[in-house]
């Protein structure tokens, strides 16, 4: 994902409400809806397929929901393009409606369960099975044959398993967006400070490799914080290799298989190594003393000269990405290799909302969204000479002269979530094969053996919602080493206990082997 708003998203996630799916959803493999939709027969199947003509088409409005920061100035004037592309393709206009990331979950919600016309809507950031088992989304098999095949053939040709994880009972209600479908993780960090004073890095393998860099820092620059948090800790995003966290992470598969035996990951000596490098990391002085209650990223306080280095989950190209943000050069050191688990995929995808009032033109649309360079790399952005020139490299691009970041009327850079971003352009001092590089990347990434499982929380909702208070209540300090775990580790098992995460073990489990059965 292009300049960071990924981790708006998964900020966004951690606060939505946890997923929940019924067996019984409506909808069915049809995909056909109960829309009016006028878009029928050859001429439809035909654009939708080859994101062809508009002949024999009649004309609709549709509209496509997603959520942003707020509209760029030059919003419309991206709108009126796209409409000259879809019009000319599939004889449809577009509206575009952008909702607040803050507002989203509340708004979108009304939106869906009135009468209000939704065709395409973002979905997936925590909600999916939830919003499938109120009926809000139709389901896209027949549909993904017809007006959708270059969207079924372009996630095929990545790995079918992608496609495969997002059904429930047996259906697709949503398609993932091409993006990065896996995560690894390591270690970004100043690439003046890592010349200036000699770091191998080489030499950085493990967690304990970094001590020495982080002493080499607090020695030399005293005014800098070694190691800052990404995320909420300073592990966060790190737990995700090491486990599958089954949604909500109440009840996990360590290692991403286990043999599908769900387990309380908290109670792993797994973790609590983990604490007890926080804990020293902490004592030593390499991260700040307030790090459990700051709430500066760690963009601005690398940009502000205050902090060295952060972990995270990376991916191809997630060097220079960080280097446009912080507006200097970091460099990245994989420390663990990269893994797909459901919640990669399912974060960010497109569904045919059942308010749709013409659901196969909204799948010719989407389909475009997978097959049409011109509609993404209007999506990601904007037009050229205006928003993005050329480089000597047609496939690559920068800011026309005069425009910068700051100055640009449309500099959204959320390619990750426009549909198929392997078809966008690459920005200058990206890798020029960037996208063979993510793909492959997402091909060799290790699956979990419970890559598809949806877990429905709502037959132990009350424990769910007591055992979050528990978590909330101590992960923050124990993961940035604050306190210390040899002390408030038990007492944090034991208060998981009490308020019943045994038993939403046994519950997810009971759902796991259901569903493997199935498989």
């Amino acid at each position: 994902m292009k300049k960071g708003k990924k981790t708006a998203f998964v900020l966004l996630a951690l606060v939505l409400a946890l997923t929940a799916v019924l067996a019984g959803c409506s909808g069915s493999s049809s995909g056909g809806g109960s829309g009016s939709g006028e878009s029928s027969g050859n001429a439809a199947a035909n654009a939708g397929k080859e994101g062809g003509e508009a002949s024999g088409l009649k004309p609709v409005e549709l509209v496509m929901v997603f959520a942003g920061p707020g509209e760029p100035r030059d919003f419309k004037e991206i709108e009126a393009a796209i409409n000259k592309v879809t019009q000319a393709k599939i004889n449809a206009t577009v509206k575009l409606q952008m909702i607040g990331w803050a507002a989203w979950q509340q708004q979108t919600t009304l939106m869906l369960a009135g009468n209000e016309q939704v065709d395409l809507i973002l979905s997936g950031l925590g909600t999916y099975s939830q919003t499938v088992a109120r009926g809000q989304y139709l389901a896209m098999d027949d549909m993904l044959e017809m007006e959708g095949a270059g969207v079924k053939q372009a996630l095929d040709d990545l790995d079918p398993a992608f496609l495969n994880a997002v059904k429930i009972g047996g259906n697709v209600y949503a398609v993932p967006s091409i993006r990065d479908l896996a995560a690894n993780y390591g270690v970004t960090m100043r690439r003046d400070l890592v010349d200036k004073y000699n770091i191998d890095l080489d030499a950085i393998k493990t967690y304990d490799d970094l001590d020495a860099v982080f002493q080499t820092i607090k020695d030399n620059e005293p005014d800098m914080i070694p190691l800052v948090k990404y995320g909420n800790t300073i592990f966060d995003t790190h737990l995700n290799y090491y486990r599958d966290s089954l949604d909500d992470g109440f009840g996990t598969l360590p290692g991403l298989d286990n043999d599908l035996k769900v387990v309380n990951y908290f109670e792993t000596p797994e973790y609590m190594d983990l604490l007890r490098i926080a804990r020293r990391w902490y004592e030593n002085g390499y991260v700040a003393k307030d790090i459990a209650t700051s709430t500066e990223t760690q963009y601005n306080l690398v940009k502000s000269g205050k902090a060295f280095a952060w972990l995270s989950h990376m991916k191809p190209g997630y060097q220079a990405q960080e280097s446009k943000i912080v507006g200097m050069e970091m460099v990245s050191k994989e420390l663990l290799p990269p893994t797909t688990a459901t919640g990669n995929i399912t974060s960010i995808m497109w569904s045919i909302a059942r308010n749709s009032k013409d659901p196969q033109r909204a799948m010719m649309l989407l389909n475009l969204m997978y097959t049409d360079p011109e509609l993404i790399n209007l999506f990601d952005w904007g037009i050229e000479g205006k928003h993005y020139a050329k480089t000597d490299d047609p496939n690559v691009i920068d800011y026309p002269q005069g425009v910068d970041p700051a100055n640009s009327g449309y500099n959204l850079n959320m390619g990750w979530m426009f549909g198929n971003q392997f078809l966008s352009y690459t920005w200058k001092g990206d890798s020029p094969t960037l996208w063979e590089e993510l793909a492959e990347f997402n091909r060799v990434s290790k699956k979990s053996k419970a890559l598809g499982f949806t877990y429905d929380s709502e037959p132990v909702k009350t424990e769910v919602a007591a055992v979050r208070n528990v978590f909330d209540q101590y992960y923050k300090a124990l993961e940035t080493g604050t306190v210390d775990p040899e002390v408030e580790h038990p007492k944090f098992i034991k208060a998981m206990k009490a308020a019943g995460i045994d038993k939403i073990i046994a519950e997810k489990q009971k759902q796991l082997d259901a569903w493997a059965a199935q498989q």
